[in-house]
């Protein structure tokens, strides 16, 4: 006999087909309605209404569709961010949210440092420029060009991935600072980095910068134009985070230009895909002025055949927490 099913989850989208995967965690007692879009114009309010519980990988979350989820016991996020969702009118309407943290930290830390080791040793740079290289061959060293034990990184943002990197850059010797004001005294000590009283100083210092932090209001466009200009000359940027802390592409495209930025690797941009602008065009075209300075990846750090696996049950497993014990584990305020 085919048990009933005593709750209906709904899945908007996610990357990887069908919700297979979802739907045995959830369990046999869960209705899946796997809406299979990024749009939430589609969203119909009957199908939003039915809900138990709602998860979300790419589409946004407004209070329009809020509105509907009249019997919703929480909205859960695929990934970590959740800048598409609006937290205030889920908490308006008594439902909370949680986001999905703890997964895809390996592969995000993994990015960031190969990224920052590729950039630092000048690898792509070489790259393109040896494929031009008609006399000579090992002549053609690329300057500057420091050891690692020479060189400072600064992490801004020293949570779960920041550390991560940190981490995994000790062995290089490389100087570590780490800007965080959400971690308390000490946690420097803990972790082994230096702690710069301001972010300037951070910027100041190093000879790499990459960012590992969320976009809010105090990070928002960390690194435009007047954050770009308050780069030790020669810096390297590496952004896995958000594209929002870098959201001026005419400053990064000046700073590049100009030589006041040697190197930028970026995973995240503003839009998605990335749609026209000079220095986009610059680096599809492989410009000379621009080979091997810039990196762009389509916002896939996070990504592992393993991590997609992990980031899928988990989510489906805090929904299968939440409706046998009323429980929201990674839960997300306003405030947070």
């Amino acid at each position: 006999m085919i048990p009933a099913k005593k709750h209906v989850v709904g899945i908007t989208d996610h990357m990887i087909g069908a919700p297979d995967l979802e739907a045995g965690v959830l369990g046999d007692d869960v209705e899946i309605d796997f809406f299979a879009s990024t749009d939430e114009a589609s969203f119909t309010p009957d199908r939003l209404a039915r809900l138990d519980a709602l998860m979300v990988w790419g589409a946004r979350l407004g209070p329009k569709s809020i509105a509907h989820l009249t019997r919703c016991k929480g909205v859960v996020r695929y990934g970590v961010g959740y800048e598409k969702i609006d937290l205030h009118a889920l908490a308006e309407a008594g439902i909370p949210f949680a986001n999905n943290p703890d997964y895809g930290t390996e592969e995000v830390a993994d990015h960031a440092v190969a990224m920052i080791l590729s950039l630092h040793r000048r690898l792509w740079e070489h790259d393109a420029r040896a494929r031009g290289y008609t006399s000579g061959w090992q002549v053609h060293s690329l300057k500057p060009l420091s050891r690692s034990n020479r060189a400072t990184v600064g992490v801004v943002g020293v949570g779960r991935i920041g550390t991560a990197v940190i981490n995994r850059l000790k062995p290089f010797g490389f100087r570590l600072l780490g800007y965080d004001p959400n971690q308390p005294p000490g946690h420097e000590k803990a972790i082994g980095y230096e702690r710069p009283e301001r972010l300037d100083e951070l910027f100041s210092q190093s000879d790499i910068v990459t960012l590992h932090c969320p976009a809010n209001d105090e990070t928002r466009g960390i690194l435009n134009a007047d954050g770009l200009a308050k780069l030790k000359p020669g810096a390297i940027v590496v952004n896995t985070a958000r594209g929002d802390l870098i959201e001026d592409l005419d400053a990064l495209e000046a700073a590049l230009r100009s030589g006041h930025l040697a190197a930028a690797a970026i995973d995240t941009l503003v839009k998605e895909p990335p749609g026209v602008h000079p220095l986009l065009t610059a680096w599809r075209n492989r410009e000379d002025w621009i080979a091997g300075r810039l990196v762009i990846t389509p916002h896939n750090a996070f990504y592992s055949d393993h991590a997609s696996v992990e980031m899928r049950r988990n989510a489906a497993k805090t929904v299968r927490i939440l409706l046998d014990e009323g429980k929201l584990r990674n839960r997300v305020t306003e405030r947070s």
